[in-house]
């Protein structure tokens, strides 16, 4: 039976004493890198439950997330923003947080059906099979990028995303990671000189032009570092995901030391 939304935010006691908001992206970040280092920020963020926000902002959804937290060493996230930041959600349970989700399924309008129309016929995109909500995602083959369809669907008024080569995401004009996590963090009251965002790909562009402090693990594609150079809060990182967490970690004083 699918866990259903809650109009109301679950309890999130103390956010004005967070020293530290992780807002991590999960593929290539916060589950990549060497596993000693992986099990090593796994721990400490345990360690340190009572100063560390922990939220995922991915392009997963949340069963997948559910069931990442329930079979492996990764820690239950404070709140999730997936389906690259057209979800919100929270709780012990993970579960959608309606009250702000409400202006992204405005936004969105019911448009899946009529998006999915619109793509139809495109050579070299493959509908991806998850059922999301409030986005349209396809595989696209990265020997002839769909320009001229990403050109349509902003035709209509909504935004594409391409990223890592493979990603083609159909979003709300406007929804994206950053935007999200913006709305998120300040209606939880959050300090944001607290938070540090982390990522790999292009969907994760946004989180770094939120203005909040960023780290670029090392194995971040290279058409995302390229578009960070002039974004002052954002450090690029020479260890691979949660390796690169850590050296952030250990650069804001949180930590000593870091396993590489």
């Amino acid at each position: 039976m699918p866990i259903r939304a809650q109009s109301a935010l679950p309890a999130f006691p103390n956010p004005e004493k967070r020293r530290l908001v992780l807002a991590t992206d999960l593929d290539g970040t916060f589950l990549g890198g060497p596993e000693e280092s992986r099990l090593e920020l796994y721990r400490w963020i345990e360690d340190n439950r009572d100063a560390v926000a922990l939220i995922f902002v991915t392009g997963r959804d949340l069963p997948f997330i559910r069931d990442l937290v329930a079979a492996t060493p990764v820690p239950q996230p404070d709140f999730v923003i997936g389906d690259v930041g057209t979800t919100i959600a929270g709780g012990a349970e993970i579960v959608p947080m309606e009250e702000l989700e409400a202006p992204i399924a405005a936004i969105w309008n019911d448009a899946g059906p009529r998006m999915r129309a619109l793509m139809e016929g495109t050579p070299g995109l493959t509908l991806q099979p998850t059922p999301f909500r409030y986005r349209l995602s396809y595989f696209y083959d990265p020997t002839s990028p769909p320009i001229e369809a990403k050109a349509r669907v902003e035709a209509e008024g909504f935004d594409c995303l391409m990223s890592a080569d493979l990603y083609f995401d159909i979003l709300p004009r406007g929804i994206s990671k950053g935007p999200t996590l913006i709305r998120l963090v300040e209606h939880l009251g959050l300090p944001p000189e607290a938070v540090l965002v982390a990522g790999d790909t292009l969907n994760d562009l946004s989180l770094f032009e939120t203005g909040f402090a960023g780290v670029a693990v090392g194995n971040s594609e290279p058409a995302l570092r390229a578009r960070l150079a002039d974004l002052p809060n954002t450090r690029l990182s020479e260890h691979p995901g949660a390796a690169g967490i850590l050296d952030a970690l250990a650069r804001r004083g949180l930590i000593t030391e870091a396993a590489q």
